[in-house]
């Protein structure tokens, strides 16, 4: 079965199986080796370093990214 396959199927729950999964999910992350967890990270830096380079839109500056932060919260 393909991921595909298998997320149409599991979409085929009722609201309340699909969380309690998705909480199971969830949790089994927390259970990943901190090398395992160091291979996921990079591979997902890795994606998104790949994302910016291919796409055209541009990535935003720290400093844009927290003064907005800060108006949002009023400060």
């Amino acid at each position: 079965m393909t991921h595909e396959e298998l997320e149409v199927e599991l979409r085929k729950l009722n609201p309340r199986e699909r969380a309690r999964l998705a909480a199971a999910l969830l949790n089994s992350l927390e259970e990943l080796s901190d090398e395992e967890n160091a291979r996921l990270w990079a591979e997902e830096a890795e994606r998104r370093h790949d994302d910016l380079r291919t796409d055209n839109t541009a990535g935003r500056s720290a400093t844009d990214v927290f003064r907005e932060i800060r108006e949002r919260l009023g400060g």
